[in-house]
C-alpha cells in the first residue's frame, strides 16, 4: 500500500505569508479545498477535534500545522549526529510503539517551517564554529520528513544544502517510499538516506498508515541507483513465533534489491546498518493503551529487564540471554547478506 499525505486540516501563523514556500502552502491547500486557519503559533494548535485519546490522535495526524521556527537553537542529536536538522516535526504515519506518542504529546500534529534559508544559515553557522570538523546534522530526530516533501520541497534543498558545504553531513531515516523528487538533487554523497526496515508481520500489525516492507525496499534500491550512502534501520525488532525466519527474509530480499540496482563499483562496505530492539517506558505503555486501545504490542513488564537510560528515566528491554541471542543473530544475517557493510550497533 504507497502512502500519499493529504492533510484534513491546515493551520498556519500568519507570520508564513512573509515568506514564498508559506504563500504557496497557503494557497495550495485551499485550491484543493482543505479547510485552511490562521493560528497564533505553530506550538499551540486548538481546533482538532476527538473526543477520546484515540479520536484526537487520529485527526491530529490528518492535521498540517505551517510555522515558522524562530530558535536559531539547534537541539544535539547525540550519539547518531550533532545536530538535529528541523526541518519538520512529527509524522502522518501511526506505528504503535512511536516514541512520539510520549514526546510530542496526545495530538502529535505535522508541523513544517517554512523559513528553510533561515534554518539553513543556522546550520551553515554551526559547521563554521566546528572546523575544521565534520559538523552531522539528523533531519529526522523527531519527524519523518518524506511525507510532506511533495508540498515543501525542503529536503531536496538541505541535501543541496550540504551537498555545497564540504564540512556538512545531512541524514534522515524514513518509512516513506515518495523519493522521485530526491533522486536528481546534487548530494555530492554528503546526505546518507536511511530506511527504516521490518517484517511483513510487524509492520501489518503495528505500523499503521505506512508502505509496506517491499515498497520500502524498492524505494531503498533507487536511492541506492541515484548514488547516495545507503542505510538500513532494523527497528524496533520483536521476538514473536517465527521472528528469525521473518528477519531473515526481510535481510535477504533487500540484498536481492540492493544488487539488481548496485551502480557501478558499489559495494557493501558503503551501508549502514543499525539494529533496535524493541523497548517501552511505563509512560509510554500508558499513552499507547489510551490511544490503541486495543493494541496487542508485547508490553508485559515481568517479561523484560528494567534499565535506566541515560536521560534518567527507566525503560524495559528483553531479557539479557534473548538481546544476546538477538545480537548474534542480526550480527550474523548482516555478515551474510551485506559482509562488507558497517553495523553502527544493536540496542
Amino acid at each position: 500500500m504507497s502512502f500519499e499525505f493529504i492533510p484534513t486540516r491546515v493551520f498556519y501563523e500568519p507570520g508564513v505569508l512573509d515568506y514564498p514556500l508559506g504563500k504557496t502552502l497557503v494557497e495550495r491547500f485551499r485550491r484543493m479545498g482543505v479547510t485552511v486557519t490562521p493560528t497564533a503559533s505553530h506550538n499551540r494548535i486548538t481546533g482538532i477535534p476527538g473526543n477520546t485519546p484515540a479520536a484526537a490522535y487520529r485527526e491530529a495526524k490528518r492535521t498540517l500545522v505551517i510555522g515558522v521556527r524562530r530558535s536559531e537553537m539547534f537541539q544535539s542529536c547525540k550519539p547518531s549526529a550533532h545536530y538535529q536538522l528541523p526541518l519538520v516535526t512529527s509524522c502522518p504515519g501511526m506505528c504503535e510503539y512511536c516514541y512520539l506518542a510520549t514526546t510530542l504529546g496526545k495530538k502529535p500534529y505535522v508541523r513544517v517551517y517554512v523559513n528553510l534559508e533561515e534554518i539553513l544559515g543556522v546550520a551553515s553557522r554551526l559547521i563554521q564554529e566546528r572546523l575544521p570538523e565534520i559538523t552531522q546534522f539528523e533531519g529526522a530526530a523527531t519527524s519523518d520528513p518524506v511525507p510532506v516533501e511533495r508540498y515543501t520541497g525542503a529536503l531536496k534543498q538541505a541535501i543541496e544544502f550540504f551537498g555545497r558545504e564540504p564540512n556538512g553531513r545531512f541524514r534522515f531515516v524514513t518509512k516513506y517510499t515518495d523519493v522521485d523528487s530526491l533522486l536528481d538533487a546534487q548530494h555530492e554523497g554528503h546526505t546518507r538516506f536511511r530506511f527504516s526496515l521490518n517484517c511483513e508481520e510487524i509492520v501489518d500489525k503495528f505500523e499503521h498508515g505506512t508502505p509496506s516492507p517491499e515498497e520500502r525496499i524498492i524505494a531503498s534500491g533507487k536511492i541506492l541507483e541515484a548514488d547516495y550512502p545507503l542505510g538500513f534501520i532494523i527497528a524496533p525488532i520483536f521476538r514473536f513465533e517465527g521472528w528469525q525466519e521473518a528477519y531473515r527474509r526481510l535481510m535477504e530480499r533487500s540484498a536481492e534489491e540492493l544488487a539488481k540496482r548496485a551502480p557501478s563499483g558499489w559495494s557493501s562496505e558503503q551501508l549502514t546498518l543499525e539494529f533496535i530492539s524493541h523497548r517501552f517506558t511505563s509512560k509510554a505503555k500508558t499513552n499507547i493503551l489510551g490511544v490503541f486501545p486495543n493494541s496487542s504490542l508485547p508490553m508485559e513488564e515481568e517479561m523484560r529487564k528494567f534499565k535506566y537510560g541515560q536521560f534518567g528515566y527507566g525503560k524495559y528491554i528483553y531479557r539479557p540471554e534473548e538481546m544476546k541471542e538477538m545480537k548474534e543473530f542480526f550480527h550474523a544475517q548482516a555478515k551474510c547478506y551485506f559482509p562488507l557493510a558497517h553495523v553502527e550497533y544493536f540496542i
